[in-house]
């Protein structure tokens, strides 16, 4: 049964120290690389070059942009999405981001993941708003490369 979306002392039951499970990996190729530097603009060696990241990275190999891993954050959704257990509102919005943090590179061809946690709601008269954190990681690292917090509004 789903909570209402203006019920607070429900809502705060999912509010949670603790992550969801991590989501399947997704591979994060170099076509996927150079696709978002064409759409971005952002051609930065790093990202596009490989035969002069082998000789003058230290990764020894393209890195993914950070914009792009967080991009990618709805391929690699979780369990049920919170807005799936709430009921009530006629919309779901961006609402904005809190903390975004690049926290280690992510080389071409790392399968990354993902997994979050639901860490604020707060109930107002005309809107409710879902605090998310998020963490990618490459697949057995053991810190993450993108920490975000999303702000989503239920109206």
């Amino acid at each position: 049964m789903a909570i209402d979306y203006k019920d607070q002392a429900q809502l705060n039951t999912l509010i949670s120290d603790d992550y969801s499970e991590w989501s399947a990996p997704l591979t994060v190729t170099q076509s996927m690389i150079d696709a978002y530097a064409e759409l971005s603009g952002d051609n930065l060696w790093i990202h596009v070059d490989p035969e002069r990241c082998a000789k003058y990275s230290p990764f020894k190999t393209t890195i993914a942009h950070g914009f792009l891993i967080l991009s990618l954050l709805p391929k690699m959704r979780t369990g049920e999405d919170v807005t799936q257990q709430v009921s009530g509102y006629k919309q779901v919005m961006n609402y904005g981001s809190n903390k975004l943090r690049f926290m280690q590179p992510v080389p071409v061809n790392s399968d990354i993941h993902a997994r979050n946690k639901v860490i604020s709601i707060e109930v107002s008269e005309h809107k409710t708003v879902v605090t998310l954190e998020t963490q990618v990681q490459i697949v057995g690292a053991d810190k993450p490369s993108l920490v975000y917090q999303l702000a989503l509004v239920l109206m």
